[in-house]
């Protein structure tokens, strides 16, 4: 196995992707804030398989974190990030400095209206933008062909797809499964913030969202009931905070009130200063 490239510049990413191109090859790219682990990797594999060449970002983007949030102490483990991703196969990893994304006259925004209003945009304002501008960004460099994307972001998926459609980017989006733990835990960057105590507590989170498939299985369709029984579960955990619990169309992330197609029920909760979320597409 060859040893993974690191590119740390936008001019060496387009000189490597157009070598591929001229070669011939499909290009698939799997952006990421690195502190990588087996959800990220399952997305690399899914690159992999439809792609010939792929090319993984590690940049932990500045502008789509709000004041008070966890820029700074977001984790940072690139060495490690480079051995698992050396295992998995990935060509070459990009991992620019903020100033190489972000050049001091910089001076665009892009944002995509609706779909950010709800769920995670209604209580970090200015996130989705931030998420939205270093795609377009990051795309730009990449030109990929494909790119992947988690699930368990189930917003951020809907908005990329949005993004790439409305913006003729002629980029296909693929979408990976949420990868758990054995308790249920969706793996997440941030399960490392959680205390031994707040980490066995935090399977309350999918057992919650199973509940929900249960019900749905057993004929419930009523929003309201679906969402209450899943916040008793998840209340069950003395150290939560449930920030939001809603079920929303999964495509246009409007509030649903009666169950009649695929739903998406999503879940945001606080373990002390620590965010996480998940989510379920409830099929009636």
């Amino acid at each position: 196995m060859n040893e993974i490239t690191v590119l740390k510049t936008a001019c060496q990413v387009e000189k490597t992707v157009g070598q591929w191109r001229n070669a011939g090859m499909k290009v698939g790219f799997v952006p990421t804030m690195g502190a990588l682990h087996r959800g990220h990797l399952s997305l690399v594999s899914l690159a992999m398989e439809k792609a010939d060449r792929v090319l993984v970002s590690i940049f932990v983007n500045p502008s789509q974190f709000g004041r008070g949030e966890d820029l700074d102490s977001y984790p940072r483990t690139f060495d490690d990030d480079l051995v698992r991703l050396n295992d998995a196969g990935a060509h070459c990893v990009f991992f620019p400095s903020a100033e190489e994304i972000y050049p001091q006259e910089f001076s665009t925004n892009v944002s995509v209206g609706g779909l950010t209003e709800a769920l995670c945009g209604k209580y970090r304002p200015g996130h989705f933008d931030g998420v939205t501008t270093v795609w377009a960004v990051l795309f730009g460099i990449v030109r990929p062909d494909i790119a992947v994307f988690g699930r368990k972001d189930a917003q951020q998926l809907a908005v990329v797809r949005r993004m790439a459609s409305d913006l003729r980017l002629g980029i296909k989006i693929l979408s990976g499964d949420t990868v758990r733990e054995p308790d249920g835990l969706a793996m997440s960057s941030r399960n490392a913030y959680l205390s031994s105590e707040e980490r066995e507590q935090a399977s309350v989170i999918s057992r919650g969202l199973l509940k929900a498939s249960e019900m749905v299985s057993q004929g419930e369709r009523d929003s309201k009931r679906i969402c209450d029984e899943v916040r008793k579960v998840v209340s069950a955990a003395s150290m939560v905070s449930i920030q939001y619990l809603e079920l929303v169309d999964p495509d246009s992330m409007k509030p649903v009130k009666t169950l009649s197609a695929p739903g998406l029920l999503a879940i945001a909760v606080y373990f002390g200063h620590t965010r996480l979320i998940d989510n379920v597409i409830l099929k009636p």
